[in-house]
Protein backbone atom coordinates (compact mmCIF):
# COMPACT_ATOMS: atom_id res chain seq x y z
CA UNK A 1 0.00 0.00 0.00
CA UNK A 2 1.41 3.56 -1.02
CA UNK A 3 0.53 6.29 1.27
CA UNK A 4 -0.11 10.18 0.21
CA UNK A 5 2.53 11.90 -2.04
CA UNK A 6 2.92 15.42 -1.32
CA UNK A 7 0.70 16.89 -3.98
CA UNK A 8 -2.36 14.62 -1.78
CA UNK A 9 -1.70 17.01 1.36
CA UNK A 10 -3.55 20.23 0.37
CA UNK A 11 -4.01 22.59 2.92
CA UNK A 12 -7.34 22.16 4.56
CA UNK A 13 -7.63 18.15 4.34
CA UNK A 14 -8.33 16.79 7.56
CA UNK A 15 -8.50 13.24 8.81
CA UNK A 16 -9.66 11.44 12.12
CA UNK A 17 -7.71 8.66 14.07
CA UNK A 18 -9.41 5.81 15.87
CA UNK A 19 -9.37 5.71 19.79
CA UNK A 20 -7.46 4.43 22.66
CA UNK A 21 -7.66 3.84 25.97
CA UNK A 22 -4.88 4.54 28.13
CA UNK A 23 -4.26 2.54 31.31
CA UNK A 24 -2.33 2.47 34.38
CA UNK A 25 0.08 -0.25 32.86
CA UNK A 26 1.27 2.22 29.74
CA UNK A 27 2.03 5.18 32.06
CA UNK A 28 4.25 2.55 34.17
CA UNK A 29 5.78 0.77 31.32
CA UNK A 30 5.98 4.39 29.91
CA UNK A 31 7.96 5.72 33.01
CA UNK A 32 10.31 2.67 32.96
CA UNK A 33 11.08 2.84 29.29
CA UNK A 34 11.70 6.09 29.67
CA UNK A 35 13.00 6.96 33.27
CA UNK A 36 10.74 9.54 33.86
CA UNK A 37 9.41 8.68 37.32
CA UNK A 38 8.29 12.38 38.08
CA UNK A 39 5.85 10.99 40.96
CA UNK A 40 2.40 12.60 39.04
CA UNK A 41 3.10 9.81 36.48
CA UNK A 42 4.25 6.77 39.14
CA UNK A 43 2.83 7.67 42.87
CA UNK A 44 -0.90 7.57 43.35
CA UNK A 45 -0.78 8.71 47.19
CA UNK A 46 1.33 11.47 46.07
CA UNK A 47 -0.99 12.12 43.45
CA UNK A 48 -4.25 12.56 45.77
CA UNK A 49 -3.15 15.76 47.34
CA UNK A 50 -2.24 17.66 43.67
CA UNK A 51 -4.14 19.76 41.12
CA UNK A 52 -5.19 16.12 39.36
CA UNK A 53 -6.17 13.76 42.06
CA UNK A 54 -4.40 10.99 40.31
CA UNK A 55 -1.96 9.48 38.15
CA UNK A 56 -1.67 11.18 35.11
CA UNK A 57 -0.15 9.90 31.69
CA UNK A 58 3.37 11.44 30.42
CA UNK A 59 2.88 14.10 27.76
CA UNK A 60 5.49 11.86 25.75
CA UNK A 61 3.25 8.78 25.71
CA UNK A 62 0.19 10.56 24.93
CA UNK A 63 1.63 11.89 21.49
CA UNK A 64 3.22 8.16 21.11
CA UNK A 65 -0.22 6.52 21.32
CA UNK A 66 -1.80 9.18 19.07
CA UNK A 67 1.52 8.49 16.66
CA UNK A 68 0.66 4.99 16.29
CA UNK A 69 -2.70 5.93 15.72
CA UNK A 70 -2.04 7.91 13.23
CA UNK A 71 0.16 5.62 11.64
CA UNK A 72 -2.77 3.06 11.01
CA UNK A 73 -4.20 5.62 8.66
CA UNK A 74 -1.88 4.53 6.60
CA UNK A 75 -1.17 8.39 5.09
CA UNK A 76 2.47 8.26 4.74
CA UNK A 77 3.34 4.36 4.08
CA UNK A 78 6.85 4.51 1.94
CA UNK A 79 5.88 8.25 1.13
CA UNK A 80 6.87 9.62 4.15
CA UNK A 81 10.60 10.72 3.81
CA UNK A 82 11.43 12.03 7.34
CA UNK A 83 9.72 13.71 10.12
CA UNK A 84 10.92 17.04 10.69
CA UNK A 85 9.94 17.89 14.03
CA UNK A 86 7.32 20.66 16.05
CA UNK A 87 6.97 24.14 15.37
CA UNK A 88 4.75 23.87 18.61
CA UNK A 89 3.74 21.24 20.51
CA UNK A 90 1.11 21.60 23.79
CA UNK A 91 0.19 19.58 26.67
CA UNK A 92 -3.32 21.44 27.07
CA UNK A 93 -5.28 18.82 29.75
CA UNK A 94 -4.11 15.85 31.67
CA UNK A 95 -4.71 12.08 30.25
CA UNK A 96 -5.51 9.98 32.98
CA UNK A 97 -5.25 6.33 33.57
CA UNK A 98 -8.40 5.33 31.85
CA UNK A 99 -9.13 8.13 29.45
CA UNK A 100 -9.64 7.16 25.74
CA UNK A 101 -8.05 9.60 23.49
CA UNK A 102 -8.63 10.16 19.22
CA UNK A 103 -6.64 12.56 16.97
CA UNK A 104 -7.43 15.22 14.21
CA UNK A 105 -5.19 16.69 12.01
CA UNK A 106 -5.63 19.01 9.41
CA UNK A 107 -2.71 19.98 6.82
CA UNK A 108 -2.03 23.85 6.90
CA UNK A 109 0.72 24.33 4.85
CA UNK A 110 2.43 22.66 1.57
CA UNK A 111 5.74 23.73 0.99
CA UNK A 112 8.02 22.85 -2.13
CA UNK A 113 11.54 21.92 -1.93
CA UNK A 114 14.55 22.81 -4.34
CA UNK A 115 14.38 19.49 -4.67
CA UNK A 116 11.49 17.71 -6.92
CA UNK A 117 10.93 14.37 -5.96
CA UNK A 118 10.47 15.92 -1.95
CA UNK A 119 8.12 18.57 -0.63
CA UNK A 120 7.45 20.05 2.95
CA UNK A 121 4.21 19.29 4.60
CA UNK A 122 3.24 21.03 7.74
CA UNK A 123 0.29 20.03 10.02
CA UNK A 124 -1.88 21.36 12.77
CA UNK A 125 -2.50 17.82 15.65
CA UNK A 126 -5.15 17.96 18.10
CA UNK A 127 -5.74 15.19 20.65
CA UNK A 128 -9.77 14.71 22.65
CA UNK A 129 -10.22 12.56 25.16
CA UNK A 130 -14.05 10.96 25.24
CA UNK A 131 -15.52 13.67 26.48
CA UNK A 132 -13.66 16.15 23.57
CA UNK A 133 -11.72 18.10 25.65
CA UNK A 134 -8.03 19.11 23.83
CA UNK A 135 -5.53 17.50 25.97
CA UNK A 136 -3.06 18.32 23.12
CA UNK A 137 -1.93 20.23 20.19
CA UNK A 138 0.55 20.82 17.25
CA UNK A 139 2.14 22.13 14.47
CA UNK A 140 4.00 19.03 12.88
CA UNK A 141 6.61 19.19 9.86
CA UNK A 142 6.99 16.83 7.58
CA UNK A 143 9.23 15.56 4.27
CA UNK A 144 7.26 13.67 2.09
CA UNK A 145 7.73 12.28 -1.54
CA UNK A 146 6.44 13.76 -4.89
CA UNK A 147 4.50 12.08 -7.05
CA UNK A 148 7.22 10.21 -9.33
CA UNK A 149 6.87 11.53 -12.60
CA UNK A 150 6.00 8.33 -15.29
CA UNK A 151 8.71 7.31 -17.77
CA UNK A 152 8.65 9.05 -20.48
CA UNK A 153 6.64 11.90 -19.43
CA UNK A 154 7.41 16.07 -18.42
Amino acid sequence: MTGLYWEDWTPGRRWLSSARTVGESEISQFAGLSGDFNPLHVDAEFCKNTIFGTRIAHGPLVYAVVAGLLFQLHLYDDTLIAFLGFEALKFTAPVRAGDTIHAQIEVTEQIPTSKPDRGVVKRSLEVFNQRDERVQEALQVFLMKRRPVAEGGA
